[in-house]
């Protein structure tokens, strides 16, 4: 029984495989650190068009990876995430940024800074959130990862 439970899930890896290394998009994604072959792929087909979001920030909110908030008289106060829209993919994102911060000997000045003021899990997210920006901004803008590239506001 397990055996053949074994088999299907190498037929199925072996497919996902072949199909990625026929689809430019999830062989790009792929490149970013945390994100592997059932991240990108999944990533790819839950998304379809990028440009169908406004910005990264739009896509994270519509994996749930954006802190809600509330507030009023101009003070606004941060919540937790708000775990709505794809839990699948939210979940490894979640992983893929964890087994970075776990396993990662250089995982960036950006992650150092935040680590020093915020605790682990939310550091967690906030890498998962970065990540999922950055897949938006690959696909939307057709450009190739780069770990040292850093966006320019435009003036």
């Amino acid at each position: 029984m397990l055996g053949r439970l074994d088999e299907q899930i190498a037929q199925i890896e072996q497919r996902l495989q072949a199909w990625m290394k026929q689809d430019p998009a999830s062989k790009t994604i792929a490149q970013i650190p945390g994100v592997g072959l059932l991240t990108a792929t999944a990533a790819v087909a839950t998304m379809g068009d990028a440009k169908a979001f406004k910005s990264g920030r739009e896509f994270a909110a519509w994996l749930g990876l954006v802190p809600g908030q509330t507030g009023t008289g101009g003070r606004v106060r941060l919540l937790g995430i708000s775990k709505r829209g794809d839990t699948y993919l939210r979940t490894l994102l979640i992983h893929g940024a964890r087994a970075v911060l776990t396993h990662s000997k250089q995982p960036g000045a950006w992650v150092e800074q935040i680590r020093k003021r915020r605790p682990n899990n939310v550091v967690t997210v906030a890498l998962a959130n970065k990540m999922a920006r950055t897949i938006w901004a690959l696909l939307a803008h057709e450009r190739q990862y780069d770990r040292r590239y850093v966006s320019v506001k435009p003036a």
